[in-house]
């Protein structure tokens, strides 16, 4: 057990938990009393309408919260017991929120959904428990003494990186975009053949910077599999929140020729980049980072992603539109400082 240590495993549940009360909840509006039994779902029986994507859908979007839940808690009990307080907190939390969805007019409550809850936590309390707290001891524990506390601020960044590809309006991995937080109009006009050199530039620039960043704070052994992990997260992440925000056959919607360009000139740039100093790399991560983002900012309206986002339902399940919209436009705000503190810190 780790007593002591920052308990970074609990913070990032916390948060995780927070996003699921905003799914689960939105549009957070429409309250109202039907006037029947908000317990009636417990014993209600099979529902009418329900497909295996959905089923999956549930268990999938409790699987991390068990993982982290499970970790907090091993910090203070066993294997087992950690694993039952999990499963015993998801399912508390699952089951007050299918009882509030009974006053939403555009949410129903069903037990199916409770018990692929329930599910997905107990898959993700296993592994939680079991390999959790080594596993972030063991990046919080990074080449550099004396950097919990950074060490942890750059985990949560990533962690914020993975929350803004659930947002189907950007570009892939485009981020910072302070256009929408201020409504201004694009900068220029769509063309084609130039906006594919754009979405190349802003792919690399992007996926350079992260992949510097989650390589700066993995162990100096495991670096480029951390790395390489964290960047295939983002692409499920990215997949799956096009899957189910419109429709399974959109799940890669993103994968265009461009972006896919800049993916593989961005890990190209940084197998060469893990040789600099971590003074270099620190350095061409923030590069990267202004690039990209500026880029975002110049970037036309893409009229093709526009027509794919009109068969959006922003009332589907996962939706963290406005939440991911914001996380999206502040990140690299975010992690341009968190690069000055980390060279401050080794200076």
């Amino acid at each position: 057990m780790n007593r002591g240590r920052t308990p970074l495993a609990l913070y990032l549940a916390l948060g995780y938990a927070l996003l699921v009360v905003y799914a689960s909840l939105y549009p957070l509006s429409g309250w109202h009393d039907s006037g029947g039994d908000p317990l009636a779902f417990v014993f209600a029986g099979w529902p009418r309408y329900t497909t295996n994507f959905d089923l999956l859908t549930n268990l999938a979007a409790y699987l991390p919260l068990g993982f982290l839940l499970a970790a907090a808690g091993r910090r203070a009990t066993a294997t087992l017991p950690a694993m039952v307080l999990a499963v015993l907190a998801a399912g508390l939390l699952s089951f007050v929120m299918e009882f509030l969805q009974n006053y939403l007019s555009s949410r129903v409550a069903s037990n199916l959904d409770w018990a692929g809850n329930v599910l997905g936590t107990a898959l993700g309390a296993w592994p939680g428990a079991a390999f959790g707290p080594r596993l972030i001891d063991d990046l919080r524990h990074s080449h550099w003494p004396g950097q919990g506390g950074r060490t942890d601020a750059g985990l949560m960044l990533l962690g914020l990186w993975l929350l803004t590809q659930f947002d189907p309006t950007t570009l892939l991995f485009g981020a910072g975009d302070l256009r929408r937080l201020v409504d201004l109009p694009a900068a220029g006009e769509f063309s084609a053949e130039s906006f594919q050199h754009v979405e190349t530039a802003i792919a690399a620039a992007a996926s350079l910077a992260v992949l510097l960043i989650a390589s700066l704070l993995a162990p100096s052994r495991r670096r480029r599999l951390f790395a390489l992990s964290i960047l295939a997260v983002g692409l499920l992440a990215k997949a799956l929140a096009f899957a189910l925000m419109m429709q399974p056959q959109a799940a890669f919607v993103w994968a265009t020729p461009g972006g896919l360009h800049g993916l593989l000139l961005g890990a190209a740039l940084w197998l060469l980049a893990v040789l600099l100093s971590s003074t270099g790399q620190r350095a061409l991560a923030a590069l990267a980072l202004l690039v990209a983002t500026v880029m975002v900012n110049l970037a036309p309206e893409n009229p093709y992603l526009e027509n794919t986002l009109s068969v959006w339902n922003p009332a589907q399940f996962l939706n963290f539109h406005g939440a991911t919209r914001l996380v999206a436009s502040l990140w690299p705000w975010l992690a341009l400082p968190w690069l000055v503190w980390q060279e401050r810190n080794v200076e």
